[in-house]
């Protein structure tokens, strides 16, 4: 909306300075942009010291637009400008004595932060539900200091009832100390157990070109040397350091009536968001910021959305681009083509974006194998008759090749071909006659090898052009929800929504699996490599029955040794990283060839 600027040399030092500045933009034809009450103190640094100077406690001033009703979008996004300063962590672990009225239904726990809203997952209505997961919170300067948490229940699809609330003081948290809390519901309908910890955060900033830190050579080897692999045990949350220049977009789509758009780009990593500025009236935007993002998964994957600003109404979507952190090469400049909002199709114009990310593998690896973090609270998934026949023809895709393998042996026990049978016999005696356990993770770690030989010998190519991807109707994503339905249409509606998404869950499982081994996904190819490879000389050196023994101790002392532990699968943690075949499309990289911008 504008910028204004402070010169320091006229600040008197240790002292409350109320400034009005005037706002100005040389991209709008506004020529009164207005202007902005603040209170500046300028303090010497006082070396340790985290929290520093505490401001006066003043009630905050602020001037907004007319538009108290905008839309829950609009007011992310007018959020997503800000720096976070610190993170909550919490761990939603149990509920005791929850209120059980009536039979059936479903549990689940709200937290909220501000714009910032999580739902846990829902749980059968029990006295005592154990949920144990875990959420992550970015605190703001100026956001709440009042964490709001809400139990609700749920009858069917509609039905929704809160049974109780509480409120935590994030104010009184100290930093970097895990605290436990058992807070008692209003009207004394039971308790929740959660765990609470205020980290500092450090790595997100909002810079422009000229002064984008990792062109600094001396900052640069400060991140390297923070995350080299002598430094690989400390401080294992922080896995990297992602640097973002966001440097211009072209040929975008007119999205006013005067044939203009004024655009300005949103990115987002996990739930961290920033936005650049807007630049009015144009098509062929230059933002020329650097963005930089402390990197808490090397999964995550960078979305940059590029909107249209239409002021008190929520922004219009121009295009987007997901871009896996894993398949950034370091500082090397990239225009990628805008994608629909489902990213399944090309839309119009191009955005060139400089990425550069840093990060220790060590922790990297350890984070692959932990729980993934939780998106914010989504909308009830709509009922899409093209996302139901795409999930069906993956779920066939699959089911395909495991009946051609079936087919495949079964032919072998059928002598249809005499060589190929006698191979397959003589194989099958010699492998059960001298078989020892090591020789199952080596068989896979030849296995994913032989594919990495294949695909760099160019016998076997990851051509994406026959995975079926079909986009959605833009029906089916702006149809509401109709009013006075019989309930029995709820019924089956809710069925078919549940049939969808566990075809949509089938079909992933099965094709992360597969691009486990087709070296999809190099740095997760790798990692399986390494582990079938310790996994191969721990089961050589030590009998199978000990390392079983060990596993079971593990597991059913978990919880005595640590209460409060998060449960989980370090194999199918693994496999969530590992992208599906829908994904592998969303976020495949279509760039703009050079004849087609002389053109």
């Amino acid at each position: 909306m504008g910028s204004a600027s402070v010169l320091l040399s006229d600040v008197e030092i240790d002292k409350v300075n109320e400034l009005c500045l005037a706002l100005d933009d040389p991209n709008s034809l506004e020529e009164d942009m207005g202007v902005v009450l603040m209170d500046m103190r300028l303090s010497l640094r006082d070396g340790d010291g985290k929290r520093g100077h505490r401001w006066p406690q003043k009630r905050k001033r602020s001037f907004r637009s007319a538009g108290s009703s905008q839309s829950f979008r609009l007011s992310e996004t007018l959020k997503k400008s800000q720096l976070w300063t610190s993170v909550v962590l919490v761990t939603l672990v149990q509920g005791q004595d929850l209120p059980l009225d009536t039979q059936g239904g479903q549990l689940f726990v709200r937290f909220k932060l501000g714009e910032q809203r999580y739902k846990s997952k829902n749980h059968c209505k029990v006295a005592n539900p154990q949920w144990r997961e875990r959420f992550t919170f970015n605190q703001f300067l100026d956001s709440p200091e009042i964490l709001e948490v809400e139990l609700w229940s749920k009858e069917g699809r509609r039905t929704e009832e809160c049974l109780g609330t509480c409120e935590v003081d994030l104010s009184r948290i100290p930093f970097d100390q895990r605290q436990l809390f058992t807070h008692t519901l209003d009207q004394g309908r039971g308790r929740l157990v959660f765990l609470l910890t205020l980290k500092t955060c450090s790595g997100v900033s909002i810079s422009d070109l000229c002064a984008a830190p990792l062109d600094e050579p001396q900052e640069r080897q400060n991140q390297l040397d923070n995350y080299c692999l002598k430094k690989s045990l400390k401080t294992l949350h922080d896995v990297g350091y992602l640097q973002v220049k966001v440097i211009k977009a072209t040929d975008l789509l007119a999205a006013d009536l005067n044939g203009k758009s004024d655009p300005f780009c949103v990115l987002e990593l996990g739930n961290d968001r920033l936005q650049t500025h807007t630049i009015y009236k144009n098509l062929n935007p230059e933002w020329n910021k650097v963005f930089t993002f402390p990197v808490k998964d090397i999964h995550d994957v960078l979305v940059v959305t590029i909107l249209d600003d239409d002021g008190d109404k929520a922004p219009d979507f121009l295009g987007k681009v997901a871009i896996p952190l894993l398949s950034i090469r370091r500082g090397q400049q990239v225009t990628l083509s805008l994608k629909k909002e489902d990213l399944g199709g090309l839309s119009k114009g191009s955005i060139t974006l400089e990425l550069d990310v840093i990060f220790n593998p060590v922790r990297a690896s350890i984070r692959t194998f932990q729980p993934r973090e939780r998106r914010f609270v989504e909308e009830n998934p709509k009922f899409s008759k093209k996302a139901l026949a795409r999930n069906v023809l993956r779920v066939q895709t699959m089911c395909r090749a495991i009946i051609l393998t079936l087919q495949y042996i079964k032919s072998c026990f059928q002598w249809e071909s005499v060589q190929r049978s006698l191979l397959a016999f003589l194989v099958f005696v010699v492998t059960v006659w001298y078989w020892e356990f090591y020789m199952l993770p080596l068989f896979l770690v030849l296995l994913i090898l032989r594919n990495y030989l294949w695909i760099r010998s160019g016998r076997v190519s990851q051509d994406l052009e026959n995975v079926v991807f079909v986009d959605e109707d833009e029906d089916d994503e702006k149809e509401s929800e109709r009013k006075g339905l019989m309930d029995k249409i709820h019924m089956v509606q809710e069925t078919i929504i549940m049939l969808q998404n566990l075809l949509g869950e089938i079909a992933c499982f099965g094709e992360r699996i597969k691009n486990t081994f087709n070296w999809s996904v190099p740095f997760l190819s790798s990692l399986a490599v390494l582990v079938f490879v310790i996994a191969t000389v721990l089961t050589y050196y030590i009998p199978l029955r000990y390392i079983v023994l060990l596993w079971g101790i593990n597991k059913f002392t978990k919880k005595l040794r640590n209460p409060y532990s998060i449960d989980n699968n370090e194999v199918l943690d693994f496999l969530t990283r590992v992208p599906s075949d829908v994904q592998k499309v969303q976020y495949s990289e279509m760039r703009v060839s050079r004849k087609k911008k002389i053109l």
